[in-house]
């Protein structure tokens, strides 16, 4: 009886102290070379994306940004975790892409580059958690079901 006194006792105690005094500030994980690494992922195309300290040059699959992704609107989505956590033109980016079409893939870099920078600096975490740019977006495309046209649907009904 005692002894289940003092296990809850010591229960209650832990309970008390609040959630973030017990864990430790996240370590910023990089390699050898300065790089952090992250792969981010966005309908079929997976995105494979390290970032390091530079001038803010992003080569996709060994070509410019520019050139790659050639529309305004694809540039700007890969700006925007750099935006967000306000540290643009800090860093350099080096991504391989495989897999989807370009709106897919341009999504798929976004999600590494934001996971990669938490990974390289943890204190951005909260920035980009709140645009929720390290969640990965799972909407994939609907498999096509037998006796329909497509995924949903159906062939034209002739009554005769």
């Amino acid at each position: 009886m005692a002894d289940e006194l003092n296990s809850l006792e010591e229960l209650a105690s832990v309970a008390e102290t609040p959630a973030a005094e017990t864990l430790a500030p996240a370590e910023p994980q990089r390699d050898d070379l300065g790089r952090s690494y992250a792969t981010g992922k966005r309908k079929d195309a997976v995105a494979r994306v390290w970032i390091r300290p530079g001038s803010g040059k992003v080569t996709v699959n060994g070509k410019d940004m520019d050139a790659y992704f050639a529309r305004p609107v694809l540039q700007m989505i890969l700006r925007q975790p750099f935006q967000v956590a306000g540290v643009e033109g800090e860093f350099d980016v080096q991504a391989t892409v495989k897999g989807g079409g370009l709106s897919g893939q341009a999504g798929a870099v976004k999600h590494g580059i934001s996971k990669a920078l938490q990974l390289y600096e943890p204190s951005l975490r909260p920035a980009l958690k709140a645009a929720g740019f390290l969640t990965r977006d799972s909407r994939v495309v609907e498999r096509k079901k037998y006796g329909k046209a497509k995924a949903r649907k159906s062939f034209q009904f002739s009554k005769r």
